[in-house]
């Protein structure tokens, strides 16, 4: 019950479970893409929808792979610093700025490499993204360091 009492967790909470299904949606519409192209990562699943001839690579269902894994690298990072930080007491307005900042940031990123945006909107929405990360990094550091 804890975790009712710490309205910075439950915001968190928020913003990380729509962080996963953004996630889960990404890799769906992956699989769903390759289904419909029929390009195959494994000889067996080509095999099973035609042939080996559909073992191959597309660039389309590559981009949405790459903008799965851009997540996976980015996202479980956020979740960790952002479950920590919650934990240090921080001040609901400003650890929700922190969190919102991300997850905009992170769908802007998406949608920019998903439809291909032009340059350097992903980028700028990367690393703005990170802002919000590092800072929480920082805080928690600076909460802990002297337990070392």
């Amino acid at each position: 019950m804890l975790a009712k009492e710490n309205d910075v967790f439950l915001c968190f909470t928020v913003y990380a479970t729509l962080l996963i299904v953004k996630m889960y949606l990404i890799a769906i519409v992956t699989g769903q893409l390759r289904l419909r192209r029929k390009a195959f990562a494994n000889p067996e699943d080509a095999m099973r929808h035609g042939g080996l001839q559909y073992h191959r690579d597309d660039a389309t269902v590559e981009r949405y792979r790459r903008a799965h894994r851009n997540d996976m690298e980015n996202i479980f990072p956020f979740l960790f610093l952002g479950a920590i930080y919650s934990l240090l007491g921080p001040n609901l307005l400003l650890a929700r700025l922190h969190f919102l900042v991300f997850f905009i940031f992170r769908v802007v990123h998406t949608v920019a490499y998903l439809f291909a945006l032009r340059a350097p909107i992903r980028s700028v929405a990367y690393s703005i993204a990170q802002l919000p990360c590092f800072s929480m990094a920082l805080q928690i550091l600076t909460a802990v360091i002297n337990y070392c």
